[in-house]
């Protein structure tokens, strides 16, 4: 693979977004050797638990478990994700260093209105980041993204796809535990719809995902094309005949 090419880069507004939405899908690929990146757009400033600082040390920590090859952060300001072009500009530079053939991105339908603003940039980004002549101030050469999926964070959504994450499920609950500032209830924190059980309810989606698939855990995605099968209807590599 070509030197800091990613096969994929996900996107998140805040450091634990993607954890939530994607994380089995992300150790199971890197477990296989592949290249992935996480690009959180804000530090999560307004988190009503924890603090920037500890939030960037559970974020590294998450990354680890995941086996992540790179994660950075564009610092935007919390709950000021709009769709501004400095905004766009800046996520499609991190597209252009690293080169992903795929994006994912939260899904649009999210009570958090800053999910669904982070999709927006995103899919602009990935569109502007292909425009040989859209100027960036850094990685001005363009990329055309191949893929962009949309991972879900809060809610149940019926996914267009699915990935088998049973064997990379106990990293998921991990990478999310990394998190305490956000998922446990201690003395110095505040009621908020994480700490109440809220891993064993994405454990709970993703069991329900794997139901709808035949397996043990899965986690659910969203795509605006077609899907292209490369197996027959049956699930097996076709036969030259």
């Amino acid at each position: 693979m070509e030197k800091n090419r990613l096969l994929i880069l996900a996107f998140g507004a805040h450091a634990d977004d993607v954890e939530i939405g994607m994380a089995g899908t992300i150790a199971k690929l890197a477990g296989e050797g592949k290249q992935i990146g996480i690009c959180d757009l804000t530090d999560a400033g307004l988190s009503s638990n924890g603090n920037v600082v500890l939030r960037k040390e559970e974020a590294a920590k998450a990354a680890d478990i995941l086996g992540v090859s790179v994660r950075t952060s564009l610092a935007f300001p919390d709950r000021g994700l709009f769709l501004k072009e400095e905004y766009i500009q800046k996520v499609a530079e991190m597209i252009r260093r690293f080169k992903p053939q795929i994006v994912f991105a939260p899904f649009l339908e999210d009570r958090h209105p800053d999910h669904g603003n982070c999709a927006k940039i995103v899919e602009e980004a990935v569109f502007s980041a292909g425009i040989r002549k859209y100027s960036t101030n850094e990685w001005n050469e363009p990329h055309r993204v191949e893929k962009i999926y949309f991972y879900m964070i809060n809610g149940f959504h019926k996914p267009d796809f699915t990935i088998d994450i049973t064997e990379a499920m106990d990293k998921k609950v991990a990478a999310l535990r990394a998190y305490k500032s956000q998922f446990e209830l201690t003395e110095e924190s505040v009621q908020t719809p994480l700490v109440n059980d809220y891993i064993e309810t994405v454990e709970a989606r993703e069991r329900m995902f794997g139901k709808l698939v035949g397996v043990t855990f899965a986690e659910g995605f969203k795509t605006k094309v077609p899907l292209v099968l490369k197996h027959d209807l049956l699930g097996e590599e076709p036969c030259g005949n």
